[in-house]
């Protein structure tokens, strides 16, 4: 009982940081303003979570496995590898489309840490890394794997040119030289 209570209050406050570190940012967030709005009491929180960090690296790592999720998903409703790799950017054009898309989570909190912080930075890099996976595994079956890693600069290059233009056609235009390569 106390196990799926201290994951209930887990969960709670990494909804709520997430929600809050995707729209305001990692550094304009304060544990305050988690600890308030998830509606946790203090000592909870920091029974669950002993630092900010913490909380950060449970948003992470829920953030990518929900990320992951939706990628294998998009990928496995196509039958050829071309379509598999085009669907991973029809999902991203449907992300940078919607009402509340903020940018790329990942990225927008590696700007925001310091360099040093290799937790963080590790935690990123094995989410980005399973992106060029999923393009790997994605062309085994036609022998093309050493254009994972194109797919994959394609794919983040059209992330930040979509945060630095706010536009779809930076994602469009990836999708576009990705149709070409295959």
């Amino acid at each position: 009982m106390q196990t799926e209570r201290k994951n209930a209050i887990r969960g709670t406050v990494i909804e709520t940081a997430s929600r809050l570190f995707y729209k305001q940012g990692y550094a304009n967030t304060g544990i305050n303003q988690i600890i308030e709005e998830s509606g946790v009491v203090k000592s909870s929180v920091y029974t669950a979570f002993r630092t900010k960090e913490d909380i950060l690296m449970g948003y992470l790592e829920t953030t990518g496995a929900s990320l992951d999720k939706a990628l294998q998903q998009a990928v496995d409703q196509k039958d050829t590898p071309k379509e598999k790799v085009l669907a991973v950017f029809d999902l991203l054009i449907g992300q940078v489309l919607g009402k509340e898309y903020y940018g790329c989570q990942f990225l927008n909190i590696i700007s925001e840490i310091p360099l040093e912080n290799e937790r963080v930075i590790k935690q990123i890099q094995q989410q980005k890394n399973g992106v060029r996976g999923l393009f790997t595994r994605v062309l085994e079956p036609i022998g093309k794997q050493s254009l994972a890693d194109e797919f994959y600069l394609l794919f983040e290059g059209a992330l930040i040119a979509n945060k630095v233009h706010r536009q779809v056609w930076p994602v469009e235009t990836a999708k576009k030289i990705a149709e070409k390569l295959i």
